[in-house]
Protein backbone atom coordinates (compact mmCIF):
# COMPACT_ATOMS: atom_id res chain seq x y z
CA UNK A 1 0.00 0.00 0.00
CA UNK A 2 1.52 3.58 -1.15
CA UNK A 3 1.16 5.54 2.35
CA UNK A 4 2.44 9.23 0.59
CA UNK A 5 -1.34 10.20 -0.09
CA UNK A 6 -1.86 9.96 3.85
CA UNK A 7 0.82 12.58 4.47
CA UNK A 8 -1.52 15.56 5.52
CA UNK A 9 -2.83 13.60 8.57
CA UNK A 10 0.83 14.48 9.87
CA UNK A 11 0.43 17.75 10.12
CA UNK A 12 -2.62 18.22 11.98
CA UNK A 13 -3.62 17.33 15.60
CA UNK A 14 -6.54 15.54 16.74
CA UNK A 15 -8.89 14.79 17.83
CA UNK A 16 -10.24 12.82 14.58
CA UNK A 17 -13.29 12.43 12.56
CA UNK A 18 -12.83 9.17 10.67
CA UNK A 19 -15.95 7.84 8.51
CA UNK A 20 -15.59 4.98 5.94
CA UNK A 21 -18.26 4.53 3.89
CA UNK A 22 -19.45 2.52 0.56
CA UNK A 23 -20.74 4.41 -2.67
CA UNK A 24 -20.79 1.94 -4.89
CA UNK A 25 -24.80 1.69 -5.36
CA UNK A 26 -26.21 4.03 -8.22
CA UNK A 27 -30.35 3.65 -8.29
CA UNK A 28 -32.83 6.37 -8.42
CA UNK A 29 -32.59 6.73 -4.47
CA UNK A 30 -29.01 6.38 -4.26
CA UNK A 31 -29.00 10.16 -3.29
CA UNK A 32 -31.36 10.38 -0.54
CA UNK A 33 -29.78 7.46 0.74
CA UNK A 34 -26.18 8.91 0.68
CA UNK A 35 -27.98 12.03 2.57
CA UNK A 36 -29.25 9.88 4.88
CA UNK A 37 -26.14 7.80 5.82
CA UNK A 38 -24.20 11.08 5.50
CA UNK A 39 -26.62 12.55 8.82
CA UNK A 40 -26.18 9.18 10.85
CA UNK A 41 -22.40 9.51 10.74
CA UNK A 42 -22.85 12.82 11.77
CA UNK A 43 -25.21 11.81 14.75
CA UNK A 44 -22.55 9.27 15.51
CA UNK A 45 -19.75 11.14 15.89
CA UNK A 46 -21.53 13.85 17.70
CA UNK A 47 -22.26 10.75 20.38
CA UNK A 48 -19.09 9.47 20.35
CA UNK A 49 -17.96 13.66 21.49
CA UNK A 50 -16.65 14.82 18.37
CA UNK A 51 -17.28 19.04 18.14
CA UNK A 52 -20.28 20.07 15.62
CA UNK A 53 -17.97 21.86 13.37
CA UNK A 54 -15.88 18.57 12.68
CA UNK A 55 -19.14 16.62 12.12
CA UNK A 56 -20.95 19.03 10.29
CA UNK A 57 -17.74 19.54 7.49
CA UNK A 58 -17.68 15.54 7.21
CA UNK A 59 -21.43 15.71 6.57
CA UNK A 60 -21.20 17.66 3.70
CA UNK A 61 -18.41 15.90 2.79
CA UNK A 62 -20.31 12.58 2.43
CA UNK A 63 -23.46 14.34 1.24
CA UNK A 64 -21.22 15.52 -1.78
CA UNK A 65 -19.59 12.10 -2.59
CA UNK A 66 -19.79 10.74 -6.19
CA UNK A 67 -20.27 6.94 -7.25
CA UNK A 68 -18.72 8.70 -10.50
CA UNK A 69 -15.58 9.86 -8.98
CA UNK A 70 -15.40 7.28 -6.24
CA UNK A 71 -17.03 4.30 -7.24
CA UNK A 72 -16.25 1.52 -4.13
CA UNK A 73 -16.53 4.17 -1.44
CA UNK A 74 -14.58 7.04 0.38
CA UNK A 75 -12.86 7.59 3.65
CA UNK A 76 -13.02 10.89 5.17
CA UNK A 77 -10.84 12.81 8.08
CA UNK A 78 -11.42 15.58 9.67
CA UNK A 79 -10.57 17.92 12.71
CA UNK A 80 -10.82 21.16 13.98
CA UNK A 81 -13.61 21.82 11.90
CA UNK A 82 -12.13 20.78 8.49
CA UNK A 83 -12.05 17.69 6.59
CA UNK A 84 -8.22 17.38 5.91
CA UNK A 85 -8.03 14.35 3.35
CA UNK A 86 -10.82 11.98 1.44
CA UNK A 87 -9.64 9.31 -0.03
CA UNK A 88 -11.06 6.75 -3.13
CA UNK A 89 -10.98 3.44 -1.48
CA UNK A 90 -11.17 0.41 -3.52
CA UNK A 91 -13.03 -2.22 -1.80
CA UNK A 92 -16.49 -1.32 -0.55
CA UNK A 93 -16.57 -1.03 3.36
CA UNK A 94 -19.00 -3.52 4.51
CA UNK A 95 -21.21 -0.94 6.66
CA UNK A 96 -20.37 2.35 7.11
CA UNK A 97 -17.60 2.82 9.94
CA UNK A 98 -17.44 5.89 12.13
CA UNK A 99 -15.06 7.34 14.94
CA UNK A 100 -13.78 10.08 16.70
CA UNK A 101 -10.27 9.14 18.06
CA UNK A 102 -6.80 10.66 19.11
CA UNK A 103 -5.72 9.53 15.92
CA UNK A 104 -7.87 9.06 12.40
CA UNK A 105 -8.49 5.38 12.38
CA UNK A 106 -5.96 4.13 9.87
CA UNK A 107 -6.56 0.79 10.68
CA UNK A 108 -9.36 -0.96 8.48
CA UNK A 109 -7.32 1.57 5.53
CA UNK A 110 -5.17 -1.04 3.95
CA UNK A 111 -7.86 -3.47 3.17
CA UNK A 112 -9.73 -1.50 1.99
CA UNK A 113 -7.47 0.33 -0.51
CA UNK A 114 -5.48 -3.16 -0.70
CA UNK A 115 -1.80 -3.11 -2.44
CA UNK A 116 -2.51 -0.48 -5.43
CA UNK A 117 0.89 -1.30 -7.23
CA UNK A 118 2.12 1.41 -9.57
CA UNK A 119 2.61 0.14 -13.40
CA UNK A 120 4.45 2.04 -16.13
CA UNK A 121 3.54 0.99 -19.30
CA UNK A 122 5.29 1.97 -22.42
CA UNK A 123 3.68 1.22 -25.69
CA UNK A 124 6.77 0.71 -28.61
CA UNK A 125 6.98 1.14 -31.80
CA UNK A 126 10.39 1.47 -33.92
CA UNK A 127 9.99 5.61 -33.77
CA UNK A 128 9.14 6.05 -29.93
CA UNK A 129 7.22 4.69 -27.25
CA UNK A 130 3.85 6.01 -25.33
CA UNK A 131 3.77 6.27 -21.36
CA UNK A 132 1.08 5.55 -19.13
CA UNK A 133 0.37 4.96 -15.81
CA UNK A 134 -2.13 2.56 -14.36
CA UNK A 135 -3.17 1.82 -11.31
CA UNK A 136 -6.83 0.82 -9.43
CA UNK A 137 -7.48 4.17 -9.93
CA UNK A 138 -7.31 4.27 -13.70
CA UNK A 139 -4.63 4.77 -16.75
CA UNK A 140 -3.61 7.98 -17.28
CA UNK A 141 -0.59 9.36 -19.41
CA UNK A 142 2.79 10.07 -18.60
CA UNK A 143 4.83 11.18 -21.86
CA UNK A 144 6.19 10.23 -24.48
CA UNK A 145 9.81 9.03 -26.18
CA UNK A 146 10.22 10.08 -29.73
CA UNK A 147 12.94 9.02 -31.62
CA UNK A 148 14.28 9.21 -35.28
CA UNK A 149 11.08 8.50 -37.70
CA UNK A 150 13.43 8.15 -40.50
CA UNK A 151 14.60 5.78 -42.24
CA UNK A 152 12.22 3.07 -40.32
CA UNK A 153 10.50 1.19 -43.46
CA UNK A 154 12.98 -1.48 -45.34
CA UNK A 155 12.59 -2.00 -48.95
CA UNK A 156 12.62 -5.06 -51.34
CA UNK A 157 15.28 -4.15 -53.59
CA UNK A 158 18.50 -6.19 -53.91
CA UNK A 159 20.61 -2.79 -55.47
CA UNK A 160 23.34 -2.33 -53.54
CA UNK A 161 22.08 1.53 -52.74
CA UNK A 162 18.87 -0.17 -51.19
CA UNK A 163 21.23 -2.71 -48.77
CA UNK A 164 22.96 0.54 -48.07
CA UNK A 165 19.70 2.08 -47.06
CA UNK A 166 18.22 -0.83 -45.55
CA UNK A 167 21.46 -0.70 -43.25
CA UNK A 168 20.62 2.76 -42.26
CA UNK A 169 16.94 1.63 -41.47
CA UNK A 170 18.45 -0.77 -39.20
CA UNK A 171 20.71 1.57 -37.28
CA UNK A 172 17.64 4.03 -36.96
CA UNK A 173 15.46 1.07 -35.31
CA UNK A 174 18.83 0.78 -32.83
CA UNK A 175 19.84 4.27 -32.27
CA UNK A 176 15.46 4.29 -31.14
CA UNK A 177 15.35 1.66 -29.11
CA UNK A 178 18.30 2.82 -26.99
CA UNK A 179 17.04 6.11 -26.52
CA UNK A 180 13.50 4.33 -25.43
CA UNK A 181 14.91 2.15 -22.82
CA UNK A 182 17.37 5.16 -21.44
CA UNK A 183 13.27 7.10 -21.43
CA UNK A 184 11.56 3.73 -19.72
CA UNK A 185 14.39 3.69 -17.62
CA UNK A 186 14.79 7.53 -16.20
CA UNK A 187 10.87 7.46 -15.94
CA UNK A 188 9.84 4.60 -14.20
CA UNK A 189 12.46 5.86 -11.38
CA UNK A 190 10.56 9.15 -11.68
CA UNK A 191 7.10 7.85 -11.24
CA UNK A 192 8.38 5.63 -8.82
CA UNK A 193 6.58 2.81 -10.24
CA UNK A 194 6.53 -0.43 -9.04
CA UNK A 195 5.71 -3.02 -12.06
CA UNK A 196 6.80 -2.50 -16.00
CA UNK A 197 5.38 -3.83 -18.93
CA UNK A 198 6.14 -3.34 -22.39
CA UNK A 199 4.15 -3.52 -25.69
CA UNK A 200 3.77 -3.09 -29.27
CA UNK A 201 6.19 -4.20 -31.74
CA UNK A 202 8.08 -7.33 -31.11
CA UNK A 203 11.45 -6.31 -32.49
CA UNK A 204 11.50 -3.14 -31.08
CA UNK A 205 10.00 -4.43 -27.92
CA UNK A 206 12.20 -6.79 -27.33
CA UNK A 207 15.35 -4.28 -28.28
CA UNK A 208 14.42 -1.91 -25.75
CA UNK A 209 13.91 -4.60 -22.77
CA UNK A 210 17.38 -5.90 -23.60
CA UNK A 211 18.76 -2.39 -23.44
CA UNK A 212 17.24 -1.67 -19.74
CA UNK A 213 19.48 -1.70 -16.62
CA UNK A 214 18.94 -5.47 -15.47
CA UNK A 215 17.33 -5.04 -12.32
CA UNK A 216 14.60 -3.29 -14.56
CA UNK A 217 15.40 -5.74 -17.32
CA UNK A 218 14.97 -8.75 -14.83
CA UNK A 219 11.50 -7.26 -13.82
CA UNK A 220 10.36 -5.90 -17.15
CA UNK A 221 7.29 -7.86 -18.63
CA UNK A 222 6.34 -7.98 -22.26
CA UNK A 223 3.21 -8.62 -23.99
CA UNK A 224 2.22 -8.68 -27.60
CA UNK A 225 -0.91 -6.48 -27.00
CA UNK A 226 -1.49 -2.90 -27.12
CA UNK A 227 0.75 -0.36 -29.18
CA UNK A 228 0.73 3.15 -30.07
CA UNK A 229 -2.28 2.99 -33.00
CA UNK A 230 -5.24 4.85 -30.86
CA UNK A 231 -6.93 1.57 -29.39
CA UNK A 232 -4.71 -0.56 -30.26
CA UNK A 233 -5.33 -3.85 -27.78
CA UNK A 234 -6.32 -1.79 -25.48
CA UNK A 235 -8.80 -4.10 -23.57
CA UNK A 236 -6.02 -7.01 -23.60
CA UNK A 237 -3.45 -4.93 -22.64
CA UNK A 238 -5.64 -3.80 -19.41
CA UNK A 239 -5.58 -7.45 -18.67
CA UNK A 240 -2.42 -8.15 -19.00
CA UNK A 241 -1.19 -4.95 -16.66
CA UNK A 242 -3.45 -5.88 -14.01
CA UNK A 243 -2.08 -9.97 -14.06
CA UNK A 244 1.33 -7.98 -13.33
CA UNK A 245 0.08 -5.51 -11.25
CA UNK A 246 -1.60 -8.84 -9.34
CA UNK A 247 1.48 -10.99 -9.67
CA UNK A 248 3.25 -8.29 -7.63
CA UNK A 249 1.68 -7.77 -4.70
CA UNK A 250 1.40 -11.87 -4.63
CA UNK A 251 4.98 -11.47 -4.79
CA UNK A 252 5.42 -8.81 -2.51
CA UNK A 253 3.21 -10.31 0.28
CA UNK A 254 4.51 -13.70 -0.05
CA UNK A 255 8.15 -12.46 0.41
CA UNK A 256 7.22 -10.83 3.64
CA UNK A 257 5.16 -13.61 5.53
CA UNK A 258 8.07 -15.65 4.26
CA UNK A 259 10.50 -13.14 6.68
CA UNK A 260 8.59 -13.28 9.63
CA UNK A 261 7.82 -17.00 9.32
CA UNK A 262 11.92 -17.10 9.63
CA UNK A 263 11.45 -14.86 12.34
CA UNK A 264 8.78 -16.70 14.22
CA UNK A 265 10.61 -19.71 13.62
CA UNK A 266 13.87 -18.39 15.44
CA UNK A 267 12.44 -17.55 18.24
CA UNK A 268 13.08 -14.49 20.65
CA UNK A 269 16.70 -12.62 19.40
CA UNK A 270 17.07 -11.47 15.69
CA UNK A 271 15.99 -13.44 13.25
CA UNK A 272 18.58 -15.60 10.70
CA UNK A 273 19.23 -12.96 8.23
CA UNK A 274 17.40 -10.28 9.31
CA UNK A 275 15.42 -8.34 12.39
CA UNK A 276 11.51 -9.18 12.42
CA UNK A 277 8.58 -7.93 15.45
CA UNK A 278 5.38 -9.22 16.48
CA UNK A 279 4.05 -8.39 19.68
CA UNK A 280 2.96 -5.00 20.31
CA UNK A 281 5.91 -3.97 22.55
CA UNK A 282 8.31 -5.50 19.72
CA UNK A 283 6.59 -3.54 17.63
CA UNK A 284 6.20 -0.09 19.51
CA UNK A 285 10.44 -0.09 20.34
CA UNK A 286 11.06 -0.71 16.51
CA UNK A 287 8.42 2.24 15.27
CA UNK A 288 9.66 4.61 17.79
CA UNK A 289 13.22 4.15 16.43
CA UNK A 290 12.14 4.35 12.92
CA UNK A 291 13.26 0.70 12.57
CA UNK A 292 9.81 -0.69 10.31
CA UNK A 293 10.68 -1.17 7.08
CA UNK A 294 7.38 -3.31 6.09
CA UNK A 295 4.63 -3.46 8.47
CA UNK A 296 2.14 -6.66 7.88
CA UNK A 297 -1.20 -6.67 9.13
CA UNK A 298 -3.64 -9.47 8.76
CA UNK A 299 -7.56 -9.04 9.57
CA UNK A 300 -9.10 -9.77 12.77
CA UNK A 301 -5.80 -10.17 15.08
CA UNK A 302 -6.17 -9.78 18.57
CA UNK A 303 -3.38 -7.25 18.60
CA UNK A 304 -4.46 -4.46 16.37
CA UNK A 305 -7.30 -3.08 18.64
CA UNK A 306 -4.82 -3.35 21.78
CA UNK A 307 -4.10 -0.23 23.83
CA UNK A 308 -0.78 1.77 23.62
CA UNK A 309 -0.33 5.66 24.56
CA UNK A 310 0.55 8.22 21.20
CA UNK A 311 1.46 11.91 21.66
CA UNK A 312 1.24 14.59 18.76
CA UNK A 313 3.86 13.45 16.59
CA UNK A 314 4.61 9.57 15.32
CA UNK A 315 7.68 8.61 16.94
CA UNK A 316 5.97 9.60 20.48
CA UNK A 317 4.51 6.06 20.98
CA UNK A 318 4.80 3.57 24.00
CA UNK A 319 2.94 0.60 25.36
CA UNK A 320 2.78 2.20 29.14
CA UNK A 321 1.58 6.26 29.53
CA UNK A 322 4.34 7.09 31.58
CA UNK A 323 6.78 6.02 28.89
CA UNK A 324 5.84 9.51 26.95
CA UNK A 325 6.88 11.78 29.03
CA UNK A 326 10.24 10.73 28.43
CA UNK A 327 9.19 11.06 24.89
CA UNK A 328 8.41 14.76 25.41
CA UNK A 329 4.46 14.05 25.26
CA UNK A 330 3.36 15.41 28.53
CA UNK A 331 -0.24 14.72 27.73
CA UNK A 332 -0.07 11.52 26.14
CA UNK A 333 -3.55 10.02 24.82
CA UNK A 334 -4.68 6.24 24.37
CA UNK A 335 -4.86 4.95 20.99
CA UNK A 336 -5.28 1.20 19.14
CA UNK A 337 -1.87 0.25 18.30
CA UNK A 338 -2.61 -0.17 14.24
CA UNK A 339 -3.50 3.12 13.89
CA UNK A 340 -0.63 4.11 16.20
CA UNK A 341 1.69 1.93 13.81
CA UNK A 342 -0.11 2.82 10.52
CA UNK A 343 0.98 6.95 11.36
CA UNK A 344 4.42 5.44 12.21
CA UNK A 345 4.20 3.96 8.69
CA UNK A 346 3.45 7.23 6.91
CA UNK A 347 6.01 9.33 8.70
CA UNK A 348 8.89 6.86 7.92
CA UNK A 349 8.16 5.76 4.36
CA UNK A 350 7.59 2.10 5.58
CA UNK A 351 6.10 -0.32 3.13
CA UNK A 352 2.41 -1.45 4.62
CA UNK A 353 1.58 -4.99 3.49
CA UNK A 354 -1.73 -7.19 3.97
CA UNK A 355 -2.17 -10.84 4.24
CA UNK A 356 -5.36 -12.89 3.99
CA UNK A 357 -7.61 -14.22 6.61
CA UNK A 358 -6.34 -17.28 5.72
CA UNK A 359 -2.50 -16.72 6.63
CA UNK A 360 -1.12 -18.21 9.97
CA UNK A 361 1.10 -15.35 10.26
CA UNK A 362 1.56 -12.44 11.91
CA UNK A 363 -0.22 -14.59 14.63
CA UNK A 364 -1.75 -10.99 16.57
CA UNK A 365 -2.47 -9.41 13.66
CA UNK A 366 0.24 -7.10 13.09
CA UNK A 367 4.20 -7.79 12.43
CA UNK A 368 7.02 -6.38 10.71
CA UNK A 369 10.43 -6.70 8.72
CA UNK A 370 12.93 -4.57 10.04
CA UNK A 371 15.40 -2.33 8.58
CA UNK A 372 17.87 -2.89 10.77
CA UNK A 373 18.02 -4.56 14.07
CA UNK A 374 20.60 -4.47 17.12
CA UNK A 375 23.74 -7.05 17.21
CA UNK A 376 23.07 -7.72 21.02
CA UNK A 377 26.78 -8.88 21.52
CA UNK A 378 28.21 -5.71 20.48
CA UNK A 379 25.47 -3.89 21.60
CA UNK A 380 25.12 -2.32 17.96
CA UNK A 381 22.77 -1.87 14.84
CA UNK A 382 23.11 -4.67 12.51
CA UNK A 383 22.10 -4.71 9.37
CA UNK A 384 19.18 -6.57 8.25
CA UNK A 385 17.45 -7.37 4.94
CA UNK A 386 14.59 -5.00 4.55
Amino acid sequence: MRLESLAPLLTRNGPWATVYTDTARATESAGAERRLTARAAGDELMRQGADSRTAEAVVERLEALSPNEEPHGSAVFATQGEVVLGLPLTEPPERTRTSWSALPHLGPLPGLMRENPLCLTARIDRTGADFELRDAYGVRPAGQALGEDWPVHRTASGDPSERHFQLRVENTWENNAGLIAEAVSQRFQETDADVLVLSGDPRERRAVHDRLPEPLREAAIETSHGGRAAGSGSELLDQDTRRAREHFTERRTGEALAGLRAGHAAGPGPAPGGGTAETVPELVEAAREHRVGTLVMRPGGPDRDQEVWVGPTADQIGVRRSELQYLGAPDPAAARADDALLRCAVATDAEVLVAGPEDDLPVGGLGALLRWTYDEDAGAPAPGTV
